[in-house]
């Protein structure tokens, strides 16, 4: 990536330099994923669990025809606040930059500049996949894609409950993705601890995650890891519960005529109100404990040995 286009901020650049462990994080959930006040308390609250688990937190966004690795409080406020931020893909994000727009980035948009910046974990909520319907629309979310091209590990609560999960499965296998699943071999599915589907593997301490993962960047292989990481107990819902109120949610935009990109906020935003704001309870939840196993896997990987080169493939 031109270095004209990224600021990568002093402290994450002295631990990339030093091999000391940094952890990205996205910027669409402070956007676009969770409201305002929560939003701030999340993200701060994200950075914290990085840093408590030994690892150098580096939150992205893109600001004034930058892409910002290792965004401050107040630029964090100003995604918050901001009612034009741009959500930010592979696809668009040359012209954000251009035009020096408001951006927040997505799991794709976090992959790629984590990549291109050197950093190899990434902590999100949950990952976009294979839409309900895609054999109609088509409609397949960049963040598979970008698995396959970037040599980044992330970790989340598994696919987003709203999305296929058994073609989204097929697609990451396409790919050649790992997902490691972390304490359990149940595919957690987002709000969710048992999504229904069991995983080829998984492993009980970061410590074994970060030897996988050092083990797929050494052969080499450069393609992204899956890490699923479930959503605490004391805060998950049922799966079938949660299928139950998505049918009802389905049926509303079905009648309502929502369609395209506006599909999702709104299942989102009809789950959180039918559940009385348990789903918003959970969302806020696992964040915070992705953002720790994060943080663990990091810093296990970089106390080990010298890491492997970082794969580079044309972009």
């Amino acid at each position: 990536m031109n270095p004209q286009y990224l600021t990568i901020r002093p402290e994450i650049q002295q631990a990339l330099d030093q091999r000391r462990p940094v952890v990205a994080l996205e910027s669409t959930v402070i956007s676009h994923g969770l409201p305002f006040p929560d939003n701030l308390e999340i993200a701060a609250g994200m950075e914290m669990r990085v840093r408590q688990s030994g690892a150098i937190p580096a939150t992205i966004g893109l600001l004034d025809g930058k892409i910002v690795v290792g965004l401050d409080s107040h630029e964090i406020r100003r995604l918050a606040e901001s009612p034009d931020v741009v959500k930010v893909s592979r696809r668009n994000i040359a012209p954000v930059l251009a035009q020096r727009k408001l951006g927040a980035t997505t799991v794709a948009a976090t992959m790629l500049v984590s990549a291109a910046a050197g950093i190899r974990f990434f902590a999100t909520g949950g990952i976009g996949g294979v839409h309900r319907g895609a054999q109609n629309t088509f409609d397949i979310s960049a963040d598979l894609i970008e698995f396959g091209r970037s040599s980044v590990a992330v970790v989340c609560a598994g696919p987003k409950a709203v999305l296929d999960i058994p073609l989204t499965l097929e697609v990451l296998e396409t790919a050649g993705v790992p997902i490691i699943g972390y304490g359990s071999a149940q595919l957690p599915a987002f709000y969710s601890i048992d999504s229904g589907f069991t995983l080829d593997h998984f492993a009980t301490t970061p410590r074994e995650i970060a030897e996988i993962a050092r083990t797929h960047w050494e052969l080499p292989l450069r393609s992204g890891l899956l890490i699923v990481n479930p959503p605490p107990a004391e805060h998950a819902i049922d799966r079938h519960e949660i299928e139950s109120l998505l049918e009802e949610a389905l049926t509303a935009s079905a009648q309502q005529d929502i369609h395209g990109a506006a599909v999702t906020p709104f299942l989102l935003s009809y789950l959180n109100q039918t559940s009385g704001g348990r789903t918003l309870a959970v969302n806020k939840a696992l964040l915070l404990n992705n953002a720790s196993l994060a943080g663990s896997i990091a810093s296990e990987y970089y106390e080990a040995a010298v890491e492997p080169r970082m794969s580079s493939p044309e972009r």
